[in-house]
C-alpha cells in the first residue's frame, strides 16, 4: 500500500452529473474525500451512490463535470494508471472458475504487471502483505466457492490491497454480511489508513467508521460533514422518510440513530433540516475537506 502523501490533492469529484435511460442519475455532485479518511456515502436506494463509486472509478463517464485525480481528470489518464492508484470492491463478486484464495487476491497485481509475464517478487510480496492484513494467510490456498459472504468480502478487499493504491471504493460493502462479519469489515477498512470511500445503508456504523459523511437524495448532496454534523433526526426523517431519535451514548462520542417508525404519509420537511440546505452552501462544503472528525 502506498502511503498518501502530505498536500496530496486525491481523488475528486466537481458538479458531475450523469443520466441514464433519459433519468437524471447525479445532479451536480461535488465530493472531495479528505486524504487518508474514510468518507460514508449515505442515502436511499436509488439516490445515486453506486452510479457517483463508478464516475470516480472511471468505470462510467459524467455528462457533464470532471473527475480528477491529483489534479489530472480521470478520463485522460490510462486505465492501468488509475488502476495503480484506484482500487474497487463490489457489492457482490462471483466467479464460476475454479480459484483459490491466493488465485483471487493475485488479481490485484495485473495493473503493474506486464501481459504474459509471470509475477515478480514485488508482485508476490505485495500479495503477501494483503493476506497478511486481511487475516487470510491462512486461508491463501483455500478454494473461493467455500467462502462464506463476509470470507469473500475480505478476500476482495485482499485482492484491492494488493493493488497498492491510495484510494479504496467500496460499493455497499455490508451488504448480505451478519453483524459480526460487518464490523469486522469496517474495522479493516478504517484501518487501512488510506482515502476509502465507502457506500452504506447503515447509519450507526457510519457514525462509528467514518469521518465524514457526504449524504444523496434524488441524485444531489444534501448534507456533507461530520457525523455529528449531518446525522440528525431533521435530516434523517427528510432524507429517509423515518422518525429517529439521535443520541450521544459516550460524551464526546460519535452519535448513536435509534429509528422510531415511519415519518408517515403526511410528513413534510422541517425548516432549517440539513437536506433543505442550499445547494450552494453544500457544494462548498463538499469540495473543500475540511478537518476529519474525532
Amino acid at each position: 500500500m502506498i502511503p498518501t502523501a502530505p498536500g496530496t490533492e486525491g481523488l475528486r469529484a466537481d458538479r458531475v452529473s450523469r443520466t441514464a435511460g433519459g433519468t437524471l442519475v447525479l445532479d451536480g455532485v461535488s465530493v472531495a474525500p479528505v486524504p487518508g479518511t474514510v468518507t460514508g456515502l449515505l442515502g436511499p436506494n436509488g439516490s445515486g451512490k453506486s452510479t457517483l463509486l463508478r464516475l470516480l472509478a472511471g468505470v462510467l463517464a459524467p455528462d457533464s463535470g470532471t473527475v480528477t485525480l491529483d489534479g489530472d481528470p480521470l478520463a485522460g489518464l490510462g486505465r492501468r494508471t488509475v488502476a495503480r492508484r484506484l482500487a474497487t470492491v463490489e457489492q457482490q463478486s462471483d466467479t464460476q472458475t475454479d480459484l483459490t484464495v491466493l488465485d483471487v487476491v493475485r488479481l490485484g497485481r495485473v495493473p503493474h504487471r506486464r501481459a504474459w509475464t509471470p509475477p515478480s517478487a514485488a508482485d508476490e510480496a505485495a500479495v503477501r502483505s494483503a493476506l497478511a492484513r486481511t487475516g487470510l494467510a491462512d486461508r491463501a490456498r483455500q478454494p473461493w466457492r467455500t467462502l462464506s459472504g463476509g470470507e469473500r468480502q475480505r478476500v476482495q478487499i485482499a485482492r484491492a490491497l494488493a493493488q497498492e493504491p491510495r484510494e479504496l471504493l467500496l460499493d455497499e460493502p455490508t451488504n448480505h454480511l451478519d453483524v459480526q462479519h460487518q464490523l469486522d469489515l469496517m474495522e479493516l477498512v478504517s484501518g487501512l489508513r488510506l482515502t476509502a470511500v465507502v457506500a452504506l445503508h447503515d447509519l450507526n456504523l457510519a457514525a462509528v467508521y467514518c469521518e465524514r459523511l457526504v449524504v444523496l437524495s434524488g441524485g444531489r448532496v444534501v448534507a456533507a460533514g461530520t457525523p455529528d454534523e449531518v446525522l440528525t433526526e431533521e435530516l434523517i426523517a427528510d432524507v429517509y422518510r423515518v422518525r429517529a431519535a439521535v443520541t450521544h451514548p459516550d460524551p464526546g462520542g460519535r452519535p448513536h440513530v435509534r429509528f422510531l417508525g415511519t415519518a408517515g404519509p403526511s410528513y413534510s420537511p422541517s425548516p432549517g433540516s440539513g437536506a433543505s440546505a442550499s445547494m450552494k452552501e453544500l457544494t462548498e462544503n463538499t469540495a473543500r475537506p475540511g478537518p476529519a472528525g474525532p
